[in-house]
């Protein structure tokens, strides 16, 4: 999540909170109980249970408690997370992992990753640029390279500060960075990191971005607009070949972040390039994940040779941190290998996720604008209802997670549902049923600010 808010609260019950809390410590003496620092020291050292965002983290699991919901983060899995889960010994329905072509675990990728055991070991040991080069680490690269037609590929150990490192490194105070909207946490951060300036347009609409070039571009030296190929939370697309050619007329580097399309869009499974038709080398910069579809952990990126070469020497994110560890090399070869030699899992998984979505808005659900590939959310318009539904259906032996306020506006809380190539119809079926049921119960239950306040005063010791 985007904060320290566990259970996501609006404005309203922020406040709330906020006010029936500093009540309660008003009679306590403060939460520091008037503590008083060493004399010898100059300035009191603050206590990490002091910081603003923990005692707002600490609130709202009051909150929580309070209304009875169980938190529904950190489960422990016991096993492989695809279509099913093991939790506290019992089986579950998953649809909380991006297992999306169930390689995971799979026999060949096992294999792949051990034999890079054996004759690796387990760590690179080293930075690649001085001793940490493994023959597997280019094995890798030269097919995610072929994948989207690429000169170079360059493959980092974290997808998350792949974002990071290569935004924040290549881009600084004389340029232009503009993004979705709803572009993933890693990217706004790697352009935060930049110092650049920094607009955000709104999601998905090409028009407003060239107005933003337009008042802007000329003003700056180096620009990129960066735009993710399935969007994680809403499992929608981009119209790619407009972006095109927006970035080309304003002399833009066009940056498509694929963690969420590798094995989902397109045919064979190569992403938002060959579901739309466009020609893999008008975008400037691939970037993409080894942890949904390759089944591994870390980030990629593909384009010229220069900007992988420079990359290679010159980012902090490969340079300063030890090269990508080889079983995870491994497991990522075996998976792109199966992928490959088995293209009706890309084709299973999209028939499942459309049975899924057209299922749920059937039966009146709000399943926002998902194209039904692999990403389904299930938006309820309250992240205190979200969490219950997710309660409701972890209750009925199905696992999936609520997304809440402020990780999503509080009228957009869901349930986010990713779906596998393994999911059967049965599966799908017994989720739709329990999904109408546990809502009806969720429905009936209510939540009003005003209930939350007495609920709360009770907890709190608030007599006013």
């Amino acid at each position: 999540m985007s904060s320290n808010r566990l259970f996501g609260l609006s404005a309203a019950k922020d406040k709330l909170l906020k006010d029936l809390s500093s009540r309660r410590q008003g009679r306590d003496g403060g939460a520091s109980g008037g503590r008083l620092a060493d004399a010898d020291v100059m300035v009191p050292m603050p206590r990490f249970e002091e910081l603003p965002g923990y005692r707002q983290m600490k609130q709202q699991k009051v909150m929580a408690d309070t209304l009875g919901i169980p938190n529904p983060f950190f489960r422990v899995h016991q096993g492989a997370s695809g279509a099913t889960a093991l939790i506290g010994n019992r089986e579950y329905i998953n649809f909380s992992s991006y297992n999306y072509l169930d390689l995971a675990g799979h026999p060949h990728v096992a294999e792949r990753t051990k034999a890079a055991v054996d004759q690796y070991g387990t760590s690179a040991s080293a930075s690649r640029v001085v001793s940490g080069e493994k023959t597997i680490h280019r094995e890798l690269e030269t097919a995610i390279a072929g994948i989207y037609e690429a000169e170079d590929c360059v493959v980092m150990v974290s997808g998350h500060a792949t974002n990071v490192s290569v935004i924040g490194h290549m881009f600084g105070p004389k340029d232009l960075v503009l993004h979705d909207a709803l572009i993933h946490n890693s990217a706004v951060q790697g352009a935060q990191l930049s110092g650049s300036r920094r607009i955000a347009f709104p999601h998905n609409d090409w028009e407003a971005l060239e107005k933003i070039l337009k008042a802007e571009r000329r003003a700056h030296e180096k620009a990129v607009i960066l735009l993710e190929g399935h969007y994680s939370m809403d499992g929608d697309l981009p119209d790619l070949a407009r972006f095109v050619e927006v970035k080309n007329r304003w002399g833009a580097w066009l940056m498509v972040d694929e963690a969420h399309s590798l094995g989902v869009l397109g045919e064979t499974g190569h992403g938002i390039f060959e579901a739309q038709g466009i020609a893999p080398g008008d975008i400037d910069i691939w970037m993409g994940t080894l942890s949904k579809t390759l089944s591994g952990c870390g980030g990629y990126i593909c384009g010229s040779a220069a900007l992988i070469e420079y990359l290679k020497f010159s980012a902090p994110g490969f340079v300063y941190s030890v090269g990508m560890s080889p079983p995870v090399a491994g497991a990522a070869l075996g998976s792109l290998e199966m992928m490959k030699a088995e293209p009706w899992r890309v084709s299973q998984l999209n028939k499942q996720s459309a049975r899924f979505r057209d299922g749920a808005a059937a039966r009146g659900f709000d399943v926002g604008p998902s194209v039904g590939a692999a990403i389904v959310p299930i938006i309820t318009g309250s992240s205190i209802k979200a969490a219950r539904l997710a309660a409701e259906l972890y209750e009925r032996g199905i696992n999936v997670q609520p997304i809440l306020y402020p990780a999503v506006p509080e009228k957009s809380a869901r349930l986010r549902f990713f779906l596998s190539c393994a999911h059967t119809d049965a599966q799908i079926d017994q989720t739709l049923e329990a999904l109408t049921e546990s809502w009806a119960a969720v429905q009936a239950a209510g939540n009003t600010v005003k209930e939350l306040a007495a609920r709360l005063g009770m907890v709190l010791g608030d007599d006013n």
